[in-house]
């Protein structure tokens, strides 16, 4: 089933990815994820599959993949981290991979149907520390999640798209290219 949804101002349906940049607020544990996404190239450090019904996403982070859920539209990083193993961040967009690619109406419901099919199937498995092996489904790090749900359809999020040309990291999926390489919208600054 596709479900629809708004966060923090932006239109989703299931498969569509919430772009986060780690940090935010004024706790400790934000200013932890903020100096961690500092690591990743780009500015988006994160993402989150949108699944339904409501405000229902899914993410692999540090704890495994699991599901949580967004309460009134708003995504309030704070208020969800015991709900997401005390993940830090802030909304930067949505990324809209079916979008811009040539689909009829119907294949890209049944994209976004499967995509929160396959996403729905690997929650409790564990993280995959090897970012080398994106191709693997024993474990996930967050911007492999979607990339594997695409990728049997034709989209292939590994794009290169949006970071920097760095000798052997050609196969990692990071959360940037997601952004960079998908139809987007960006958060209207406050």
């Amino acid at each position: 089933m596709i479900y629809s949804y708004e966060i923090d101002g932006l239109p989703i349906q299931t498969g569509d990815i919430v772009c986060t940049t780690d940090g935010g607020g004024d706790i400790i544990a934000g200013q932890f994820w903020r100096l961690l996404g500092r690591l990743a190239p780009g500015a988006v450090d994160h993402v989150a599959v949108y699944v339904g019904p409501e405000g229902c996403f899914i993410e692999a982070g540090m704890k495994g993949v699991v599901v949580f859920e967004v309460e009134g539209n708003v995504w309030l990083a704070d208020e969800m981290s015991q709900r997401r193993r005390q993940l830090i961040d802030t909304v930067y967009g949505v990324a809209y991979p079916v979008e811009g690619q040539g689909l009829s109406e119907e294949e890209k419901m049944r994209i976004r149907e499967n995509v929160g099919d396959y996403c729905l199937a690997q929650v409790g498995k564990p993280y995959n520390l090897n970012f080398f092996d994106p191709d693997t489904e024993d474990g996930f790090y967050c911007s492999q999640l979607p990339y594997l749900a695409y990728l049997p359809h034709g989209i292939d999020l590994n794009t290169g798209m949006g970071v920097p040309d760095v000798p052997g990291t050609s196969g990692i999926v990071f959360p940037q290219e997601i952004w960079s390489g998908c139809s987007h919208r960006r958060v209207a600054d406050g």
